[in-house]
Formats: structure tokens, C-alpha cells, sequence
């Protein structure tokens, strides 16, 4: 019991960090241009992570080739670096779309339209991998499109490129999470983990030197590399470093009802945080739609319709019971 409340409050505490991370980013691109603060951010977390590769359970001569259980078409086409790029590249998008995206839109609402990956995963499952799409699920989806609808419109009824972008951002962290339950089964997920983070770190750096003035972060003031420091500290070695080790590590003493509960509280730090250090407000529409997100997350999530069956069942048996108690106590 104790190990699972430790569980839960850790994991807490990284969609905590999670949604302050909206913020941080925001600030930080500021002062340095998206890609170059990407790369950096993840080229950090790339290094603070490959001592994991020395773990004996990690040892690349084991570990890098299919399981046993791998279909035979993958055993021929698919090299395990060739998963982490597919894998890398879907984070890569996320992450440079989101990251633009919150040049043009407040913290608080990024943080809601990208907990729309969370819906859009059994969708994109059904499509990809083939997956059954439960009703609660379909329910959750609309209810989610709905809710992105009333948030990203808000009372002006204008549709912001930035909202436009973290949209596309939350598709590619879907696609991300789809590909991940593709190839983690078949290859060892700590060298998957690694290896999409270093994906990410070299596509960014790529496009940071072909696409923006690198040079510029040299010309950053001290004051301002505080803000961007932070941003990188919480960001690769918190956000990426710590959450890969949690969730890796403590998760196998929480249930998944637990997890899908504590990470749908992600968009809600987000607004938060958004609230007290850049005292950003919702609108009653834009409240609405909040509203409408969270809940299409947690009816995507939770098996209610499931829990909701059983109770209904449980309940017939219950009177089935005492009606047969009645008619045998009346003979």
C-alpha cells in the first residue's frame, strides 16, 4: 500500500512538472529560436540518459535485436534503430509543433489541446494497428473535438494558427504513443526510449543550423539565460530524464486506472501555472471547452461504461436474488 502511494505522488509529480513545462518553453523561446532551444533541450536529456545503457538488462548484444515473439516480417525489414527513427521523428513533430505553437497561443490552452493526444490514441490505433474502438471511447473523442472547439475559439470566434499548431503537435504525440505500442513489445524499450530522444535531439540541431540564427544564443544575456537554464534544467533533465525513469520504474506498483487519473491532471497544471506567473484567464466558453477535453480524456481512459455494466449487471443479479428469496420464502 505505502509503495503505491509513493507511486502515485511521484507520478504526480512529474505531470506537475509536465504541465509547468508550457510555461518554461514559452519563456525560453524568447530568447532562443524553437529548434535551437529543442536541441539542446534534448541533446541534455540524450546524455544524462545513456548511462541507462550500461544497465546489464540494457547491454546493446541482447537487447538490440526482435524477441522470440516478433512477427516474421519484422525479423526481415525492421532493424531496431530503424523502430527508434519511425518513433523519434513522430516526438520530433510533436515537439516542433508545440513548441512554434506556443509562440502564438497562451500555456494554459497548449496544455489542454495537447492532452488531446490522449483521445486521439484509440483512434489512430483503430486506423493503424487495428485495434476494437470502445463506445466510452467514441464518446470521449467527440466530446473531446467539441471541447477544442469552444476552447480554441473562445468569445472572438477566431481561430488561432498557434492553437492550429499544437493541434497538429498533439496528432504526431499520438502517432508517437501508437508506434511506441507497435515496436516496445518487440524491442527493448530502454534502447527505443534512448534512441527516439537522440532522434529528436539530431533532427532539431539539423534543422536549427539550417533554419535559424544559432549564433544568437551567445548574444543572450546572463539574466535571460537564468530563464532559459530553467527552462532546460526542468525540461530535459525533469520533463524527459526523471518522467522516463518514473514511469519505467514505478508504475508496475500503481494501477492504469491510477495513471490515466493523475496524467489527465496535466492540462489542469498547465492553466495553473499559466494563471499565477503569467496571470492568464479562461472565458466561460473557454471553461466549457476545458471542461469538455478533460472529460473526453478520462471517458477515453477509464473503462466507466465498462464500470457502469457491472454495477447495472451486479444490481439485476441483486434483484433476481431477492425476488427468487421472496418466492421461496412464499412456498
Amino acid at each position: 500500500m505505502q509503495k503505491s502511494l509513493l507511486a502515485d505522488a511521484l507520478l504526480l509529480f512529474i505531470t506537475f512538472i509536465w504541465g509547468t513545462t508550457f510555461v518554461l518553453v514559452q519563456q525560453a523561446i524568447d530568447y532562443l529560436p524553437p529548434f535551437t532551444f529543442l536541441g539542446m533541450r534534448f541533446m541534455l536529456a540524450f546524455v544524462i540518459m545513456l548511462p541507462f545503457l550500461a544497465l546489464p538488462s540494457n547491454r546493446p548484444g541482447d537487447t538490440m535485436h526482435v524477441t522470440a515473439n516478433a512477427p516474421g516480417h519484422v525479423k526481415r525489414h525492421i532493424h531496431p534503430l530503424v523502430a527508434a527513427f519511425i518513433i523519434g521523428v513522430s516526438l520530433f513533430l510533436g515537439y516542433a509543433l508545440q513548441t512554434f505553437g506556443l509562440l502564438y497561443t497562451t500555456a494554459s490552452k497548449a496544455g489542454f489541446i495537447t492532452g488531446l493526444s490522449v483521445v486521439l490514441v484509440p483512434a489512430l490505433s483503430y486506423f493503424i494497428l487495428g485495434t476494437r474502438l470502445k463506445f466510452s471511447t467514441v464518446i470521449g473523442v467527440v466530446l473531446a473535438l467539441l471541447g477544442l472547439y469552444a476552447l480554441t475559439l473562445g468569445d472572438a470566434f477566431v481561430l488561432n494558427i498557434g492553437d492550429i499548431l499544437v493541434f497538429m503537435g498533439a496528432i504526431a504525440f499520438a502517432l508517437q504513443i501508437v508506434t511506441t505500442s507497435k515496436y516496445a513489445p518487440l524491442y527493448n524499450p530502454v534502447l527505443l526510449a534512448i534512441g527516439q530522444i537522440g532522434v529528436v535531439a539530431l533532427l532539431s540541431l539539423i534543422f536549427a543550423f539550417l533554419f535559424e540564427p544559432v549564433y544568437e544564443a551567445t548574444r543572450i544575456s546572463l539574466r535571460h539565460w537564468q530563464s532559459v537554464g530553467l527552462a532546460l534544467f526542468v525540461t530535459a533533465v525533469l520533463a524527459t530524464s526523471l518522467a522516463y525513469w518514473a514511469q519505467t520504474t514505478v508504475q508496475k506498483y500503481t494501477s492504469p486506472v491510477h495513471v490515466a487519473l493523475i496524467f489527465s491532471m496535466e492540462p489542469v497544471f498547465a492553466a495553473l501555472t499559466a494563471w499565477v506567473v503569467n496571470d492568464e484567464r479562461f472565458t466561460p466558453l473557454m471553461w466549457l471547452g476545458s471542461s469538455l477535453i478533460l472529460v473526453g480524456m478520462l471517458l477515453s481512459e477509464l473503462p466507466v461504461f465498462q464500470l457502469s455494466a457491472r454495477v447495472t449487471n451486479a444490481l439485476r443479479l441483486s434483484r433476481i436474488s431477492r425476488n427468487n428469496d421472496k418466492n421461496h420464502s412464499n412456498h
